[in-house]
């Protein structure tokens, strides 16, 4: 969902939240959002999405953020959640070596069901419990390089990274849409119409054998 406008904004980009249960997707959002957090979110269910608005090199880009469960009994919303997705923050719990093991599961479904030219980011949240760390800074760095995706570690409880994670993907996609309309309109330019002498050139390279049947008619 990468759509231009007039008026209130210049880009509207869909951007989903995906990963296991409880890894804190739904605070992820919030903290963006609305700067709240809770300690007792419950699991969403179904689809929850905020929308924010904010400056990136110059433009309006407006936000439209996806949330929903990581819960197989909720799978059924894939196609649909995933349908007009410009970018992806992928999120494990760092304290939770279960979470990270699935993001490859993760990087497969959104690679079936997203555009193939959909931004990922990585994030390893919850980095404000280090006494309780099961999976290290390198190791999701590691994995991150090797599957071709940017990476952060953020706290949604202590407000570290969230912001910037959200910048960067959106910076990122907006310079992506922007390089593309640049290249659109290069390629507009070469496949113009020929200009009125080279139609002149093609027909009379074309037609020395029409003229002397012409001439002999």
């Amino acid at each position: 969902m990468a759509h231009r406008v007039d008026h209130e904004y210049d880009y509207l980009f869909k951007i989903v939240l995906i990963g296991d249960s409880g890894v804190g997707k739904s605070n992820i959002l919030s903290r963006f959002t609305r700067n709240e957090f809770s300690l007792d979110s419950k699991s969403t269910i179904g689809v929850e999405f905020a929308t924010k608005t904010l400056q990136i090199e110059g433009k309006t880009i407006k936000a439209q953020i996806w949330d929903t469960a990581g819960q197989e009994r909720y799978r059924a919303i894939t196609s649909a959640y995933y349908r007009g997705a410009v970018g992806a923050l992928l999120v494990y719990d760092m304290t939770k070596k279960q979470t990270f093991d699935n993001v490859q599961r993760w990087l497969r479904e959104l690679r079936d069901h997203a555009d193939s030219n959909i931004v990922i980011m990585m994030v390893g949240n919850k980095s404000d419990l280090q006494h309780l760390r099961a999976v290290s800074e390198d190791d999701g760095q590691v994995l991150a390089e090797k599957e071709g995706l940017s990476f952060l570690e953020t706290s949604a409880l202590e407000s570290l990274n969230v912001d910037k994670a959200f910048h960067s993907i959106l910076t990122e996609i907006y310079r992506i849409i922007n390089k593309k309309a640049l290249a659109a309109k290069v390629a507009a330019k070469t496949a113009a119409p020929p200009t009125q002498g080279t139609t002149i050139d093609v027909s009379d390279s074309a037609g020395g054998s029409k003229g002397a049947c012409c001439s002999t008619a």
